[in-house]
C-alpha cells in the first residue's frame, strides 16, 4: 500500500513539474516583444537639414508608416490632373479581402477618392488604401512598384516596400531620415493638411466612424500632419510636421515600444526645433562679385553669379554671424560657355561651414581667332 502510495505521489509530483515548464515556456514564447530599435530625426522642412537623429540612418522596420508613400502618390495624381478628389472608386475583391484596420469596402461599392483618402489618413484603412491604389495603377503589385521608383527620386536609399498598406509583411523597412525626406515632400501639398489634422470623421453619412491614432492633432501648435501607427514588429512609431512663424521642422520618430513615449519624443524635438533654430537667408549679393579675367577670348573678362542661393538653419541669434567666402581663379580661358562653373562661395559661422553654392559665368565668350584678331586690328585702324 505504501509503494502504491509512494508511486501516485511521485507520479503526480513528475505530472506537476511538466505541466509547469510546459506553462512555463508557452508563457515566454507568448510574452516575448520583439527587439525594436528606437530611431528618430528632427529635420528642417525647407533646407532638409538635420537637426537632432538617434539612429536616424539605420534600417528599421515601419509598418503601417509606409502608407505616407500611398499618401503621396495618390496626391501627386491629384495634383497632377491624373485622378479628381470626387472620382468614385469601384472597389475591387482584392480591395474588400484586406484585414486589419478597414472600412469594410464590399465587393462593387463605391466611395469617393476623398472619403478614401479620410479612410487611410484618419482611420488607417486598408482596404481603402489598396483601393486607390489599384485606381492609380490597376494592380497592388504595380503600384508597390511606383511606390519604391518614388523613394528612389527622393533619395531614399535605405527603403523598401512590399505592399500599400505595410499590413501582414514585416520586410516594410526603411530609416527616420529616409521618412523625414517623404514628410518634407508631404508637405508640398496644403490640401492634406485638412484631411492629416483632423482628429474624428466619418464617410458612408455617419454610419462609418474614423478616430486617429496621432492624438497630436487635437491640439498642438501649428501641427500640419502626418500619421501615427503601431504593428507588432515596428513598434510604436509617428511622424508630425509643425509650422510656426513661416518655420516649419518635421519629426520621425520609429520602434518606441510605449505608444505615449513616441508622442512624447515627438513634441521634445518639435520643442528643440522652435525654441533653438531658425531660418535665414544669407545676405549676398551678386554685385559683390568681381569680373573674372578671360585669356584668348573676344572679351577679356567674364560677369560672374551665384547659381542659387538656398536658405540657412542656424541657432537663433547667429544669423548675423554668418560670413561667406569666395573661391575663384585669377583668369580663365576662352571660350567660355554661360552657366559654366568655376568657383564656390561658402557661408561660415566662424569655421563651419554651412552652405556653398556653385560660381557660374553670366554670358558666353568665343575664343579669339586670327581672322577676329585680324579684323579687330582693322576696324581700330579706320575710326
Amino acid at each position: 500500500m505504501l509503494n502504491r502510495n509512494l508511486l501516485s505521489m511521485i507520479t503526480l509530483i513528475i505530472i506537476v513539474f511538466l505541466t509547469q515548464n510546459i506553462v512555463e515556456v508557452n508563457a515566454i514564447t507568448y510574452n516575448e516583444d520583439p527587439e525594436l530599435t528606437q530611431a528618430y530625426v528632427l529635420m528642417e522642412a525647407e533646407t532638409g537639414r538635420v537637426l537632432r537623429e538617434q539612429n536616424g540612418y539605420t534600417e528599421v522596420p515601419i509598418g503601417t508608416m509606409c502608407k505616407l508613400m500611398t499618401i503621396l502618390l495618390v496626391a501627386e495624381a491629384i495634383d497632377a490632373g491624373e485622378l479628381s478628389i470626387d472620382k468614385m472608386v469601384v472597389t475591387s475583391s482584392h480591395a474588400n479581402s484586406m484585414n486589419g484596420a478597414q472600412i469594410w469596402l464590399m465587393p462593387g461599392e463605391q466611395m469617393s477618392v476623398s472619403d478614401l483618402l479620410k479612410g487611410v489618413i484618419i482611420g488607417n484603412a486598408n482596404d481603402a488604401a489598396v483601393a486607390l491604389a489599384e485606381e492609380i495603377a490597376h494592380s497592388e503589385e504595380d503600384f508597390t512598384a511606383n511606390m519604391n521608383t518614388r523613394a528612389f527620386e527622393l533619395g531614399m536609399k535605405n527603403t523598401g516596400f512590399y505592399n500599400s498598406t505595410g499590413y501582414g509583411v514585416e520586410e516594410q523597412y526603411s530609416t527616420a531620415y529616409d521618412m523625414a525626406l517623404l514628410c518634407r515632400e508631404l508637405t508640398k501639398f496644403k490640401f492634406l493638411y485638412e484631411y492629416m489634422t483632423c482628429w474624428r470623421d466619418f464617410v458612408r453619412g455617419e454610419d462609418t466612424e474614423l478616430v486617429n491614432e496621432n492624438k497630436l492633432v487635437k491640439g498642438y501648435n501649428g501641427i500640419i500632419g502626418f500619421k501615427a501607427g503601431h504593428s507588432k514588429d515596428a513598434g510604436n512609431c509617428i511622424a508630425i510636421g509643425a509650422e510656426r512663424n513661416n518655420n516649419t521642422y518635421i519629426v520621425v520618430a520609429l520602434g518606441y515600444q510605449d505608444k505615449d513615449e513616441r508622442f512624447n519624443e515627438a513634441k521634445s524635438l518639435m520643442s528643440i526645433g522652435f525654441s533653438n533654430y531658425q531660418v535665414t537667408n544669407p545676405s549676398f549679393s551678386n554685385e559683390h562679385l568681381m569680373p573674372i579675367k578671360v585669356v584668348r577670348g573676344v572679351d577679356n573678362a567674364v560677369m560672374i553669379e551665384a547659381k542659387e542661393l538656398s536658405s540657412l538653419v542656424v541657432s537663433k541669434g547667429n544669423a548675423e554671424d554668418i560670413t561667406s567666402v569666395i573661391f575663384v581663379p585669377n583668369y580663365i580661358t576662352a571660350p567660355v560657355k554661360k552657366g559654366q562653373a568655376i568657383g564656390v562661395v561658402g557661408f561660415y559661422i566662424d569655421d563651419v561651414l554651412l552652405y556653398e553654392t556653385e560660381l557660374i559665368t553670366s554670358n558666353d565668350i568665343e575664343k579669339m581667332t586670327m581672322h577676329r584678331a585680324f579684323k579687330n586690328i582693322c576696324a581700330n585702324m579706320l575710326k
